[in-house]
Formats: C-alpha cells, structure tokens, sequence
C-alpha cells in the first residue's frame, strides 16, 4: 500500500478513508478531482467523494453501508450521524456460488506441538482445572494455586482454573450450551491433563458429564466429586493433581505440519483501520493457512450482518449455503425475539474509530477469512469436523466468542482490533494492532502491528513476518495476554436463570 493521507478502497466507493486527521478547508485529490473538506475528519473516518441525496446509498468496499439521512455534498464528514443502516429483520437468499482457487504454493512449514494419544496436536501443554457448576469455583481456584506454588510449573506451560458462573440453574438451551462448551474444553489438545471438579448436586451432574465426553484418555482426564470426599476436598484434589502433574511433565514438543494448526478468526474495539489493515492481513494469513491443509474459523455473527452473502456464495455447496442462511436468519431471529433491531451493533469505540453501520463493520470484519471458499458451518458449541475455512455460530461479544473459538479446537486466536484490549481465552489470544497509534501506545497488549501498512510497509512484506509471527506463538513463543495472565471464559446465555 502506498504511503498516502487518504485511501479509495475499492474503485466503486463513494467515499475515501483519511489515514491521517484532516482539517475543514484541506483539499484531496481523487480520481483526477479536487476535493475540498467541509468539516474536520478524524483518522480513519470517512470522506465523501460525490454527491448524494437523502435515502441513496453510500458504497465502502465496493458495497453499500447504508443510505444518506440527508442530502451530503463531496467533501462532508461520513459518520453516524448522517448515515443509517440498511438493515432489517429476516432475509430470502439466492444462492450464487463464487469458486475462487487459491493460488498458494504449500511451503510444507512446521511448528512445534504437542502430539496426544487421540493423534490431535496441543500448541500448550496446560495442567486445567475444570469446575462443572460455578459452587466449586473456589475450590478450583485454590487447587490451582496450590499446584503452581508446589511445582513451579516445571516442565509443563502453566496451570489453570477455567471458571464459570453455571452448570447449574439453567434450563434447555442455555445447559447444554454450559455442558458443550465445558466438555470442548476438558477435550481440547493444549491440555495435558485436566481435573474435572464437581459438586455433585448441580444440574449439570457430573458423572453424566463425563459420559459426554466419549472415549476420553482417562489416564489424563480425571472426575473428583466435592461432596463425596470425607473430610478436607481441597488435599483430596491435591493427590489426583499431583498425579495428572506428573504425566503431563512429562511430555515434548515435537514437528508438527502446519497443515495441523486450528486458528480463530476474532475482531474487537475495531475502528476505521480495522478493514483496511489488521483485517486483510489476517485474512491473507487465513488464505494461507488453507492452502497448507491446515483451518481457520470466523465466528461473529451480527458482524456478518451486511456482508452475509459474501460469505454464502462461497460456500461449496448448497447444503453449506443453506446452513449459512439458517445460521444468520436465526441471529435475526434471536435479535428480534427480544425486540432488538438488528442494525444497531457498532460500539461507542467502534463509531470513534470511524465505523458508522453495522454493514461498514461488518465488510471489514468478514475480510479476516480472506478469499477460501467455506468447507464447514457450525452451530455454537459444536467441535470441528472440516478443514479449510469454517464459520461458527456465536455473538459478536469478545469473551463469548473467543471462547466459542478456542472451544471448537482452534489452538489459538488470532484477534485484530484498533481501539485495544487485554483479555484472552483459554488458548493464546494474539493482538494485532490496526494501527500504529495503538500499537505505540499499548506494546503490552498488542502482538502485531498492521499499521505498518499505513506507514510504506507493504503487504507482501508483512505477511511472511505475520506468518512466522504465528507459527512462533504456536511453538510456544507467549502471547501478550499469556505473558500478562489474562485469561478467561464466557459462555453464551439466552434464557431463565432459576
């Protein structure tokens, strides 16, 4: 990308994206045609570059994010208050299947992980404590701290205590939403080993639990039930740790092929930068990673909402498309249920940033899977069974959908955003800063700069050292979050609490 103050992003755009703040009386040249600012315009906001009248529609990425609430001349300052969604309840799709070969040599690259009996590969060797209901929490919790204190950690990644508030009190839905994500996680292969902890009169009763885990390595995955230890639960926890500690430690790191690797596909705090920098790039790394065999997956859902049929008409078949329209038209439909408009997303942060409708938030978010066609669609909770690039059912919520990607099997998370944030998931969560402001500010939050690209750093120089950026982390290599212990999970709730 050229060094350069503002940027037409597609040759059909009504509108440019300032790279740099712009001042009212500033004059742009685009497209041979002299363009003088009517307002002052924040970095990463829009410009228009024509003429509009109320109700037509203005173009971003080549497609619409909305229509004019008024009559705007070539020079006016796009943002939400001028501009309002498209977007409405429910849609009827046709199917028109787009096959786009990816033209990407197989560089047969490998990371280091960590191969389990089952043949799945873990980017982390992590001893978890995993509560079934949120009663036991603190006994997770001072389980834990027990064992990193008695052991050090010593010759494996870390100790952890997954926390949650339900298991219990749930109905329909919401329970087995708890059970699912519970058991993704006591499955996933960046543990070692894992301790169950139960209570034993919660819902989620703990001995049905382990019966959904199916063939499992019961050597590594262990049951302790609080309320049938006679006396001291937490020094009964202890022993069946102590003993998980010692085979976990005692695992290597091996060369796996990247065709292996699992990666989620994440945006928060986004801002005007986000579709033009962080997005693309992960979306180049995500075109990569297909064509070495290997996965990504794009969870978000009300973030689809106007760049939908992109997404559909990339699917491979008609069975995948119509998985695809059920898993938007049901957002929808949940949206609704509650008497929710369903184009009211973009943040406080995100309208600061310069993302104005859910449709500009929504083109640019989707750009994160690049241009592979979609091999799988899943519903929340479901684990992965396709390579390439799959979409996931889940809110656009952080926490909550981070956790969704994490639990389906991806090793890691790969998290663009241009306002900033320090959490992560039970799997490393990799930042990748929008831009350069960002990533000078918060060096301790932040992995990857892609505002390099708004500063003469091409694309083509950046995603091979994005590449190796990943394959680093997926070695063992901390992310920000793990060096910073940020680390949580959330999991989607719709219904009755009891």
């Amino acid at each position: 990308m050229e060094q350069t103050t503002f940027l037409k992003i597609n040759p059909a755009d009504s509108v440019v994206v300032c790279l740099q703040a712009k001042q009212k009386g500033d004059i742009i040249s685009v497209d041979g045609h002299d363009i003088v600012l009517n307002q002052d315009t924040p970095a990463g906001h829009k410009v228009l570059i024509k003429d509009v009248e109320k109700g037509e529609d203005i173009i971003k990425y080549g497609y619409p994010i909305g229509h004019a609430k008024e009559n705007l001349k070539a020079g006016d300052w796009v943002n939400e208050n001028n501009l309002k969604t498209n977007l409405q309840g429910t849609l009827e799709y046709e199917y028109h299947p787009v096959d786009e070969r990816l033209d990407i040599d197989n560089e047969h690259r490998t990371f280091r992980g960590y191969r389990r009996k089952n043949g799945d590969v873990g980017v982390r060797n992590e001893l978890w404590i995993v509560p079934t209901v949120g009663c036991v929490n603190g006994i997770a919790e001072k389980l834990a701290a027990k064992l990193r204190e008695e052991t050090g950690c010593k010759g494996i990644d870390n100790i952890y205590c997954w926390h949650h508030n339900y298991g219990c009190s749930q109905l329909s839905d919401d329970h087995e939403n708890t059970r699912k994500v519970l058991r993704d996680i006591v499955l996933h292969p960046n543990a070692g080993a894992v301790l169950v902890l139960g209570l034993g009169c919660e819902n989620n009763q703990p001995d049905q639990f382990m019966e959904l885990l199916g063939d499992y390595d019961k050597e590594r995955i262990r049951l302790l039930v609080t309320q049938k230890v006679e006396g001291d639960e937490v020094e009964a926890g202890m022993q069946v740790l102590r003993e998980l500690y010692a085979i976990a430690s005692k695992d290597q790191r091996e060369d796996v092929p990247v065709s292996e690797l699992r990666v989620g596909l994440k945006c928060g705090g986004s801002d005007g930068f986000s579709g033009i920098t962080a997005n693309p790039l992960v979306g180049e790394f995500s075109d990569w990673l297909v064509a070495q065999g290997g996965t990504s997956v794009l969870t978000e859902v009300p973030e689809m909402f106007g760049a939908e049929t992109i997404l559909m008409n990339r699917c491979e078949t008609a069975e995948l498309f119509s998985k695809t329209v059920s898993m938007i038209n049901n957002f929808k439909e949940y949206f609704l249920s509650h008497g929710e408009p369903v184009g009211e997303n973009p943040s406080p942060g995100n309208k600061a940033g310069g993302i104005s409708t859910l449709e500009d938030k929504a083109l640019g978010c989707t750009q994160k899977c690049g241009r592979a066609p979609v091999s799988g669609v899943m519903e929340y909770g479901d684990r992965l069974q396709s390579k390439g690039l799959n979409l996931l059912s889940a809110p656009g919520n952080d926490l909550v959908a981070a956790t969704a990607l994490a639990s389906c099997g991806c090793h890691l998370v790969l998290f663009t955003t241009g306002r900033g944030t320090p959490f992560g998931t039970f799997v490393p969560t990799m930042k990748i800063a929008t831009n350069p402001t960002l990533a000078a500010r918060k060096p301790n939050w932040v992995d990857f700069n892609a505002g390099q690209l708004i500063e003469g750093r091409t694309m083509q120089e950046l995603v091979p050292e994005f590449i190796d950026k990943v394959l680093s982390v997926a070695s063992g290599e901390h992310a920000r979050n793990e060096e910073n212990d940020y680390r949580e999970i959330s999991i989607f709730k719709n219904g009755v609490t009891l």
